[in-house]
């Protein structure tokens, strides 16, 4: 069918609602939804899977929101974050965005304006807040977070600020679907890779995998296999150098305790 013959058979006035559905570009409701899969026939099995995402979108208003407010770069990682099974995340120097308490965030954002006097520290705060959200949704996906020590330091930062969120850390290690693992000083991996990165899964196998590489005003998308394949040989290396969950739960609360 083209759009006019659904619009028509809708009763929308025009076909641009219905393109903007297609594209990604809007939020359909869930009645929108419901009428949509009467018109195209959808079986039920497809049917009852659809309904649960429409539902699932339509109590995430506050991310919607917050999308608007992105710049593209995170906007980029939201939109991985929000669609992936699972996400594996390597960083050297900092604690991972997913990871963040809002206190840390807000420094780590403030320092950006050292480089990018635009960067609006409060929309960027409220936006990776928002993204915060895909670890404690329905159906999360399965989260895992390589960190060295010295993205765990306090580096400078206010000890309250580094204690609240040694905390956090802490508390995220309790979801039974996230794993945080410290890379020790002088970790047998052989030298630490020096750039962040970050890689992702999806449910549909056609999907293709996606590492992300972190630089300092870009980032560089990967999804060629021979590229994903490197990376996820290097992230079995990580793994294998890096200390056991509960080791570094025990690590990270003595550096706390301490």
């Amino acid at each position: 069918m083209t759009l006019e013959q659904v619009c028509d058979r809708l009763g929308w006035a025009s076909t641009s609602k219905l393109s903007r559905i297609e594209l990604g570009q809007s939020r359909p409701d869930l009645a929108d939804v419901l009428d949509l899969l009467d018109i195209y026939q959808v079986p039920p099995s497809q049917r009852d899977a659809l309904i649960v995402i429409a539902r699932d979108a339509a109590t995430s208003r506050g991310w919607w929101k917050a999308l608007g407010e992105m710049g593209e770069r995170q906007r980029t990682y939201a939109e991985l974050e929000a669609g992936a099974a699972g996400i594996v995340e390597y960083q050297p120097c900092v604690v991972p965005g997913l990871l963040q308490s809002p206190a840390y965030a807000r420094l780590r954002i403030a320092a950006g304006q050292l480089i990018d006097p635009q960067v609006d520290v409060e929309a960027d705060l409220r936006a990776r807040s928002a993204r915060h959200a895909v670890l404690r949704r329905v159906e999360p996906p399965r989260y895992t977070a390589l960190i060295t020590e010295v993205a765990c330091a306090s580096a400078g930062d206010p000890v309250e600020v580094w204690r609240g969120q040694l905390r956090h850390l802490l508390d995220l290690t309790e979801l039974p679907h996230v794993t945080i693992r410290l890379l020790p000083s002088g970790a047998g991996a052989g030298p630490l890779p020096l750039t962040p990165f970050s890689s992702y899964s999806f449910p549909d196998p056609a999907d293709p995998r996606t590492v992300m590489l972190e630089a300092l005003t870009t980032d560089v998308r990967l999804t060629t296999a021979t590229d994903v394949d490197r990376y996820e040989r290097m992230t079995q290396q990580l793994l294998e150098a890096a200390l056991p969950e509960q080791e570094t739960a025990r690590v990270l609360a003595g550096w706390l305790d301490g």
